[in-house]
């Protein structure tokens, strides 16, 4: 989000002389007199009173006195500002209103900008800003990736505790404005920031981790969140179980832990209909990865579905680009030409490695050709 930096032209206590009176002047309950306590003491008493112009200015006026705000508070020293910064952050999350509060989100966002790389209080003003964001269903405003969010904190980490509620809030917002796949990389990097001495408490978290990635009708590739520390602890729960039905087992695998624990998986708010697609996608995966060739007699039986569902089904896994196939009606076969590996262990990479080797091999064998192809013209040129 780009927000034009404020210029204003006088002194912070000129300026802040008329905020006092501009917001007097729409009822709020505030002396037009400098405070004999200095400019800091000004500006928290005009914080405090704020909410004024939320109620009786306009839009234009509104961003103006929240700018005005912000040019005063940058040129505070660090250690005299960060109540009024928390105070103004608390102000601006109370606003009502989508259009106001995405005023308040762009004069939030200015003063991030305007924080020193180093100060700490960039971390409360940007939790602060995700909290708007999620008001506004507006956090594309101001996250782009969970790479761009560390540069933004490189030169002044925030503690795990903070990293932890940061995520959680991310985590839930990004799932709010349906951008699943950003939400389940934020989850993996919560989970990321507990170690082995505290994995054991993250267990709340590592459940709602594996939930939102089984629940998403994005993700398949789960095999990663096996290997996360506070998953590991959860290894014989039977959320661990289910998870590891969703890496490597099949929909009968499935449907016969639902059979058991129909409770379970409802209480998890997971839904039984969304979990059986899901988990035929999966099952036919692990079909082509083994079959260059499927008859659709051994997908209605391993999917378990209608004959005359079959060609519905593979269009829709068609679509979703995670098998590249073709599919002949006539015959009543699909050929495979390439699949998505629903686990990415040691046998996937050593078939990488080979592939790679096979590659090199290849291309060898063409350089090979080359030189003997140009020896041959030039023997030629010389005859001649």
């Amino acid at each position: 989000m780009q927000v034009p930096p404020v210029f204003i032209d006088m002194s912070p206590e000129d300026q802040a002389q008329e905020l006092r009176v501009y917001l007097k002047g729409l009822g709020a309950e505030i002396s037009e007199d400098k405070s004999p306590k200095g400019i800091e003491d000004d500006l928290h008493k005009i914080i405090g009173v704020s909410e004024t112009c939320f109620k009786e200015g306009q839009e234009t006026e509104v961003e103006m006195v929240l700018n005005d705000i912000v040019s005063i508070m940058v040129l505070i020293p660090l250690e005299r500002s960060e109540n009024l910064i928390l105070a103004f952050c608390e102000k601006l999350t109370k606003a009502q209103g989508t259009k106001l509060s995405i005023i308040c989100l762009r004069a939030l966002w200015l003063l991030f900008q305007s924080l020193d790389d180093r100060s700490p209080m960039r971390y409360p003003v940007y939790y602060h800003l995700i909290q708007i964001a999620k008001i506004t269903d507006s956090v594309k405003l101001v996250y782009q990736d969970i790479d761009h969010l560390k540069q933004q904190f490189a030169k002044c980490p925030p503690s795990s505790d903070q990293l932890q509620k940061l995520y959680r809030l991310l985590h839930e917002v990004l799932l709010k404005s349906n951008q699943s796949e950003q939400a389940a990389m934020v989850m993996i990097e919560l989970l990321g920031t507990y170690t082995d001495k505290n994995a054991s408490h993250a267990r709340e978290d590592a459940i709602r981790c594996i939930v939102s990635a089984l629940a998403d009708p994005n993700t398949f590739l789960l095999d990663p969140l096996l290997s996360l520390k506070p998953v590991s602890f959860l290894e014989g729960e039977l959320i661990h179980d289910l998870l590891n039905i969703f890496v490597s087992e099949n929909l009968a695998t499935y449907l016969e832990f639902y059979k058991e624990h129909k409770e379970f998986v409802t209480s998890q708010g997971l839904n039984h209909d969304q979990n059986m697609q899901k988990m035929r996608l999966l099952s036919f995966m692990q079909l082509a990865e083994s079959n260059q060739e499927i008859l659709f007699e051994m997908i209605e039986k391993e999917l378990q579905i209608r004959p005359d569902e079959v060609e519905s089904f593979i269009i829709e896994v068609l679509k979703t680009k995670l098998v590249r196939a073709r599919m002949d009606q006539s015959a009543k076969k699909i050929y495979v030409s390439s699949t998505m590996h629903r686990t990415f262990g040691r046998a996937q990479w050593q078939q990488l490695r080979d592939l790679l080797h096979s590659w090199r091999g290849n291309l060898s064998s063409v350089q090979e050709g080359m030189k003997s192809v140009t020896a041959a013209q030039l023997e030629l040129i010389n005859q001649q």
